[in-house]
């Protein structure tokens, strides 16, 4: 379950950590990675995305109901991948021991069992509590699936290791099961993209910021969504990127108003009127500061947009911000598209890709933002200073960040290269892991043995 989505090498869409982890694979993100995936559209309900693909919508009482139909689904790119790699690391969703969810369970031991897998359980020491979640899942398990326990690992752990050697006795003790290694806390994993908005709730003062010269105030609205957009922004030593949370105003002294994506445009257009926030911005503007809208933000700044199906809602049409004079219509086509290639307007090559459901026209839209191999994309006003498009990952194009930089009045860092950054990270992390677990036991393990 997750907003930050990214798009696949066969044109699908699953979440922006399952691409994360094929990219430390060193292999092309596809579909069958992340075979379903729940993006939350309110507190109860959710679009289901199945095999890449849009699969409906659904409260989470229906897709309790729901998920034993898309088992086979999940078997099926199970055994395509299987037939592919040497390994397949399958990553449950949740904890195995919410047993209150067990019938028809697809992602943790239901899937387990109906793949006949060995299973390895990882405990986070760092949010306490984890003797007792690691005994208290044996506990809570099936004879049959507490069978397939091999082991555990300790993850993000923080101090002096042999104070935790009794701990080890203990589980044993309970449990039979042995532990695979202790994993200390890596703390350069904070700058890899975020699987989904608990990492704003984690970081300190809710959001990563920097205290660099050029400040980006980003709105917390309650269903932001590919939010790592703004990762290469917080990595650069000029610019501090604050998210602000409900309750609280703009800050005046902002450089530049961001509105990132959105699963649930014209919810959070109301989240954001109901914040006063749009008088914030309104007033941003006319005291001559920039907006940015990016995808859902984007739609956000135009004059209307129209929901004529109910794909969000009941059907209809609402007032936009009107900082752009555009209009955006949804439909149910999803646009799932990888977009790589040279922007006619900046000269700077671009990597970036489009995920989204509605069409943008409008005046604006004459002055785009970028145009590759001859398409234009996204708006500008008249005067320059709001702009939104649809594209995702503008900024991990180094040149084009430090364009978008010095626009504002900043220098960008002409050594980051976010790209190199990002492999960097996932290197250090392979060594990390490889230092801190037993690999040829799990390697062992996975080969039946």
């Amino acid at each position: 379950m997750s907003n930050n989505a990214a798009v696949t090498a066969d044109g699908g869409e699953i979440g922006r950590a399952q691409a994360l982890q094929a990219r430390a694979c060193g292999v092309d993100p596809v579909a069958d990675m992340n075979p379903v995936l729940l993006k939350p559209q309110s507190e109860g309900g959710s679009q289901i995305i199945v095999q890449g693909r849009v699969f409906g919508q659904s409260s989470a009482i229906g897709y309790a109901a729901l998920k034993p139909t898309l088992m086979p689904k999940v078997l099926e790119s199970f055994g395509r991948l299987g037939r592919e790699a040497d390994l397949v690391l399958v990553e449950g969703a949740g904890s195995p021991a919410e047993v209150n969810l067990r019938d028809g369970d697809i992602a943790n031991m239901g899937f387990a069992e109906a793949a006949d897998l060995p299973v390895v359980v990882v405990g986070d020491v760092n949010r306490g509590g984890v003797l007792a979640a690691l005994v208290g899942t044996h506990v809570l398990l099936e004879p049959s699936e507490r069978a397939r326990l091999k082991g555990y690992i300790i993850n993000m752990f923080r101090g002096d290791v042999r104070l935790f050697h009794p701990a080890l006795d203990i589980i044993h003790d309970r449990t039979g099961l042995e532990c695979f290694g202790i994993v200390p806390y890596f703390n350069r994993a904070g700058l890899l993209p975020a699987e989904d908005s608990m990492a704003l709730d984690r970081a300190a003062g809710v959001g990563r910021a920097s205290s660099g010269t050029i400040k980006i105030v980003v709105p917390r609205l309650p269903r932001l969504s590919n939010f790592d957009d703004l990762d290469p922004l917080l990595a650069e030593p000029a610019v501090s990127v604050q998210f602000i949370e409900s309750g609280r105003p703009l800050p005046r002294d902002a450089d530049l108003v961001l509105l990132p994506g959105s699963k649930a445009t014209i919810a959070d257009l109301t989240a954001l009127r109901e914040q006063g926030w749009d008088i914030d911005i309104a007033a941003h503007v006319r005291a001559g500061g920039r907006v940015l809208g990016l995808c859902g933000g984007y739609q956000m700044l135009g004059r209307t947009i129209a929901d004529p199906e109910g794909i969000e809602g009941s059907p209809g049409t609402v007032e936009g911000l009107g900082l752009l004079t555009v209009d955006t219509i949804f439909s149910r086509e999803k646009r799932l598209v990888s977009i790589a290639g040279n922007d006619e307007i900046s000269g700077f090559s671009l990597d970036a890709y489009e995920i989204h459901m509605g069409v943008t026209t409008g005046p604006d839209t004459m002055r785009p933002v970028v145009r590759l191999d001859g398409r234009d994309e996204g708006a500008i006003s008249v005067d320059g200073r709001v702009a939104g498009c649809y594209l995702h990952g503008l900024f991990a194009s180094d040149s084009w960040r430090r364009r978008f930089i010095a626009q504002l009045g900043g220098t960008g860092d002409e050594s980051l290269n976010h790209r190199r950054l990002i492999e960097s990270v996932l290197d250090e992390l392979a060594v990390h892991l490889e230092a801190h677990l037993d690999l040829d036991r799990l390697w062992d393990i996975a080969n039946g043995r």
